[in-house]
């Protein structure tokens, strides 16, 4: 019974070492890429963008927005960001196929969709029209 409890003891510790070794091992390749230049965010949330490493005080200088810089210690930078790429606009199927045999002169979409093209004084004169009808 003894015996088991060692094992498992053993086990138990095993995993700790071996968890730590890892997170050491994507600490140093996370350090690696560094450089002045980096989008980086830090442990705490501030982002910035890194100006300046010291490598004998562990200190990196982070530019969080034109003209302001903070120093903080190299351990607390702890992502790299990467510039979001944007999305494509998904393409709209239709759930039927009256949408396919579209046709402009017979159109059956809204007047409010529809391009208007009014002069200065119809905009206005619509536009207070509006707000008369809501009251």
């Amino acid at each position: 019974m003894t015996i088991l409890l060692f094992v498992m003891l053993a086990v138990f510790v095993f995993m700790m070492f071996r968890r730590n070794k890892k997170t050491q091992q994507q600490q140093a390749q996370l350090q690696s890429k560094f450089g002045p230049g980096v989008e980086v965010m830090t442990s705490f949330g501030l982002f910035g963008r890194i100006v300046e490493i010291d490598e004998a005080e562990n200190k990196v200088v982070l530019e969080l927005s034109p003209g302001n810089t903070a120093t903080v210690h190299r351990q607390a930078v702890t992502k790299i960001v990467e510039p979001a790429v944007a999305a494509a606009e998904p393409t709209i199927v239709p759930d039927d196929a009256s949408s396919l045999t579209f046709d402009k002169a017979d159109s059956t979409a809204p007047a409010s969709e529809a391009p208007r093209s009014e002069t200065p004084d119809e905009t206005l004169r619509r536009l207070s029209d509006e707000g008369k009808k809501d009251s």
